[in-house]
């Protein structure tokens, strides 16, 4: 069998895989929905965080629904370790299909915050403006960073922070929980931004979340989720995952017995010890060991 028609015949296992796979709590959704309705209702702007690897992915469906309709800027998260080429194929995508503006973020790099920050404030300035018409005084813009889980909200939430430092409080008529953060004089943080589950019935889109860390591992299987990243891994980057673990050899499909062979994890008796291999793949993955790695493509959309 020639490994086209194998990745084919994967590709079709994919789109059939049962829903049972990656497990969804409807409770959980309805119930962090409904914070972050409230919350929006709070600010002006939303900072929508998604990871630059799949930014197809991990975006919120019904994110402009659930916000009212507030302005947006779109982060792509994580650039650093996502493909830069295929990074910047996605901003020009978003720049003439999307209509939001949109920027690119690392965890590790401050200097972008001053991107982000501008940015916000030129969504914000309209609501500003609006007020100042009505003959109200002009305050700071209220913005709060939304996002699926592990997408990098939290670290840029702190950078943001430790750059603003100073905690403004709970704001009349506000939930209690609700705390800001005076950036700087023209941009207000609510700090307390909720986390949004999202049920899916896509799989392979789940499977791409589980890949990142987006969902919980008590909701997949570590080892099937880190067979199908080889998978993808091995269509996509070939010589970036056979150069990181060494597979020259090896002429077709890799399998995560494969990789621990060559690794030398081995269970006693001398078999592939393929749990420990899953975990160390999907760890490499979403540290950028194996390489600058964008899983989804703006072909993807066109298509």
């Amino acid at each position: 069998m020639s490994v086209l028609v194998k990745l084919q015949d994967l590709k079709k296992k994919q789109e059939n895989k049962s829903m049972a796979n990656i497990h969804w709590y409807p409770g959980h959704i309805a119930k962090a929905e409904k914070k972050l309705r409230e919350q929006s209702n709070l600010v002006d702007v939303i900072l929508e965080v998604v990871d630059a690897r799949i930014p197809i992915s991990s975006r919120y469906d019904n994110l402009n629904k659930i916000t009212n309709q507030k302005p947006r800027l779109l982060v792509l998260n994580k650039a650093d370790i996502a493909d830069p080429l295929l990074t910047s194929q996605w901003m020009d995508y978003i720049k003439e299909n999307v209509g939001i503006p949109s920027i690119t973020t690392s965890a590790n790099v401050s200097k972008d915050l001053s991107a982000l920050i501008k940015e916000a404030v030129i969504l914000g300035k309209p609501k500003i403006d609006s007020l100042i018409t009505k003959g109200m005084r002009p305050r700071a813009i209220r913005a709060m960073v939304v996002g699926m889980p592990n997408v990098g909200k939290s670290s840029i939430i702190n950078k943001l922070i430790r750059k603003g430092k100073a905690k403004v409080g709970p704001k009349a008529g506000v939930t209690r929980a609700a705390q800001w953060v005076r950036i700087n004089p023209k941009l207000e943080l609510l700090d307390t931004p909720g986390i949004i589950p999202m049920r899916l019935e896509d799989q392979a889109r789940a499977g791409k979340l589980a890949m990142v860390n987006s969902i919980s591992e008590n909701a997949y299987d570590q080892i099937e989720v880190s067979q199908e990243l080889v998978e993808l891994l091995y269509e996509k980057y070939p010589e970036k995952l056979k150069k990181h673990y060494k597979l020259q050899d090896i002429a077709d499909l890799p399998t995560l017995e494969d990789i621990a062979l060559s690794r030398k994890w081995l269970c006693s008796g001398g078999e592939a010890d393929t749990t420990r291999c899953a975990s160390a793949v999907l760890s490499d993955f979403r540290n950028g060991r194996i390489g600058k790695i964008t899983l989804e493509s703006v072909a993807q959309v066109q298509d």
